[in-house]
């Protein structure tokens, strides 16, 4: 079912150009119910999701490769890991976010899990995105915070998200993902999209404490290119199933 995906990142550049907003889901593999699993599928086909990401702060239940395949078996969305370190890599995905968290100062997260990665996927035909992970102070500790040992940036502080994300581009990201983090208490506050939208040029993806459709689109009119719905959709799985369209 699951048909070639040529590139993930042509797509959302192209859609970045077009103004076609994108959508994905998040799932985390710890949070999944094996024997929910064909539910959780038809859930996600259902929904207008344009793009899957699958991963998560830790990843302990060691299911990930069953969980891509099951998946591929029926989706045809791109499917895109979303990883907190090396050992959530799957050959059997079509792209991995390559991610740099530029907001903390943890070399683990900076560089030095990249360089454990870099050469489990040289062996695989992922395609490889390098992108730009800001997390942003949301009102609680979220799971990023706590794993990484990083604290977000102060949601206030403007100027600096901004320089961090200009920095981004400028070491060559070709995304940039703003986080407030899994559960967040305080979705990323407008102003801040709409500030690097304007001020940057690679395509911004927004996720964390988005739980309503007027979130969702408040995101887009802000600047967001692609948001991420995670838990909102892990507690909720009918979260869709009364929006038509985006």
């Amino acid at each position: 079912m699951h048909k070639q995906i040529t590139s993930i990142y042509k797509q959302i550049t192209q859609a970045k150009q077009q103004n076609k907003k994108l959508l994905a889901i998040l799932i985390d593999p710890d949070k999944i119910k094996w024997e929910n699993v064909t539910e959780l599928i038809g859930k996600i086909q259902q929904s207008p999701a344009t793009h899957l990401l699958v991963g998560g702060s830790l990843v302990e239940n060691k299911i990930l490769d069953d969980l891509i395949l099951k998946l591929k078996a029926t989706l045809t969305i791109p499917i895109v890991l979303f990883p907190g370190d090396p050992s959530q890599i799957s050959a059997h995905a079509d792209a991995i976010l390559f991610l740099s968290l530029l907001s903390g100062r943890n070399p683990d997260y900076l560089i030095e899990y990249q360089v454990q990665a870099a050469p489990i996927l040289k062996r695989t035909k992922l395609e490889v995105i390098s992108t730009g992970y800001i997390l942003i102070e949301s009102g609680n500790e979220t799971a990023v915070a706590r794993v990484s040992k990083t604290q977000p940036i102060d949601r206030k502080k403007l100027d600096l998200v901004l320089a961090t994300a200009q920095a981004g581009e400028m070491l060559g990201n070709k995304l940039l993902y703003l986080e407030a983090g899994s559960g967040a208490k305080n979705a990323i506050p407008l102003p801040m999209i709409q500030l690097i939208a304007n001020n940057i040029e690679i395509p911004i993806i927004v996720g964390g404490g988005i739980v309503t459709l007027q979130q969702i689109q408040e995101a887009y009119q802000a600047g967001a290119d692609v948001v991420v719905i995670g838990t909102a959709f892990e507690n909720n799985p009918h979260f869709f199933d009364e929006i038509s369209q985006l």
